[in-house]
C-alpha cells in the first residue's frame, strides 16, 4: 500500500475540519444574501406584514436617479483606489524589493498600520484633518502661504468626493503592498540576474520581467480593490453622513438610509442585491479587460 495513502485522512474527518467554516461561511455571507433577494420582492416596512409586490422594487431601481448617483459615486471611489491603491503599492514595492531600500521591515509596518485600524477611526481622523477653521490640512495650507487653497473639503459639493476617496486610497496602500511584496519575492532571483547580465536596467526590468510575471497577481488586486470600493461606507458616513445633501452618498449608505431611516425594508434589500450585481458585473468587465492569463 502506498504510503502517502495510507495515512491520508478520511473523507469524513476533511468534512468534520470543514463543518465550522462551511456553518459561519453560511450563516454570515449565504443566508443574508438568501433573505435580501427574498426581501426584495416583497413591499415591507419591517413588521409582520409583507406585502408580495414581484419585480416592482427592482423596475423603480432602474429609474430611481439617487441610486444611480450613488453609483456613481462608487465608480469614482473604485476607479481612484484601483490607479491610487494599487499603482502607489506596486511603485512601494518596488522600491522595497531593490539594494537601495533601507529600513525595509519598518516601512512595510509603518505602511499596513491603517490597514488595521477600523474604517470609522479612518473617518474621525481625516475628519479632523479636513476641518475648516481647526484642521491641519487648512492650517498647513496656511502655513506655507496657500491661503487660496483653503476649501470647505466636506462642505463642498464639488470636492467632497474626491476628499472622502483619499482616506480610502490611504488606508489599504498597504494591504496591496504585502500582496505585491509576497508575489515579487516568489520570482526566481536567477530570472533578474540573466536579464542583469544582458544589460536590463532596473527600469526595464520592471516593465519585462517583473510586470508580465505579476499579471496573475495585479488582476486579483484588481477584483479585490472593485469588490471592496462597491461597499465602501464606514469612513464617509463618519465624515460626511452622505452630505452635503447626497453628493457624497454611496450604494451601501443609500441601502442603509433606505432601510433603517426609511423603513423600506424591502426596497433597501433590492438596492442590495443591486450592488451585488453591479459589483459581480465590473469584476466580469475587469476580467475580459485584462484578458485571459498565458503561460
Amino acid at each position: 500500500m502506498n504510503g502517502s495513502t495510507a495515512i491520508r485522512p478520511k473523507r469524513i474527518t476533511f468534512l468534520i475540519y470543514l463543518l465550522p467554516s462551511v456553518i459561519l461561511f453560511s450563516f454570515m455571507v449565504l443566508i443574508p444574501v438568501v433573505l435580501a433577494v427574498r426581501y426584495s420582492f416583497f413591499k415591507w416596512s419591517g413588521g409582520p406584514k409583507m406585502d408580495f409586490i414581484g419585480l416592482d422594487n427592482y423596475r423603480n431601481l432602474l429609474v430611481d436617479s439617487n441610486f444611480w448617483h450613488a453609483f456613481l459615486n462608487n465608480l469614482l471611489i473604485v476607479a481612484f483606489s484601483v490607479v491610487g491603491q494599487i499603482g502607489i503599492a506596486f511603485i512601494i514595492s518596488i522600491f522595497l524589493m531593490s539594494k537601495l531600500a533601507k529600513w525595509k521591515g519598518f516601512h512595510r509596518t509603518v505602511i499596513f498600520i491603517p490597514v488595521v485600524l477600523s474604517s470609522v477611526v479612518i473617518g474621525f481622523l481625516w475628519g479632523m484633518i479636513y476641518n475648516q477653521d481647526a484642521g491641519m490640512l487648512n492650517w498647513l495650507l496656511r502655513s506655507v502661504g496657500l491661503e487660496s487653497w483653503i476649501k470647505p473639503w466636506l462642505d463642498d459639493p464639488d470636492i467632497v468626493m474626491y476628499s472622502v476617496t483619499v482616506p480610502i486610497v490611504w488606508q489599504y496602500i498597504g494591504f496591496y503592498l504585502i500582496i505585491f511584496l509576497a508575489a515579487m519575492q516568489s520570482i526566481n532571483s536567477e530570472v533578474y540576474e540573466m536579464a542583469e547580465l544582458d544589460g536590463a536596467t532596473g527600469f526595464k526590468k520592471m516593465l519585462h520581467i517583473t510586470l508580465p510575471l505579476l499579471n496573475p497577481t495585479i488582476k486579483i488586486a484588481v477584483m479585490l480593490c472593485i469588490a471592496g470600493n462597491m461597499k465602501a461606507f464606514d469612513s464617509i458616513f463618519v465624515m460626511t453622513g452622505g452630505g452635503p445633501g447626497s453628493s457624497s452618498t454611496v450604494m451601501a449608505q443609500y441601502a442603509y438610509d433606505t432601510s433603517f431611516k426609511a423603513y423600506k425594508l424591502g426596497y433597501g434589500s433590492a438596492i442590495s442585491v443591486g450592488i451585488m450585481i453591479l459589483s459581480v458585473a465590473l469584476i466580469m468587465i475587469s476580467r475580459l479587460i485584462g484578458g485571459k492569463n498565458r503561460d
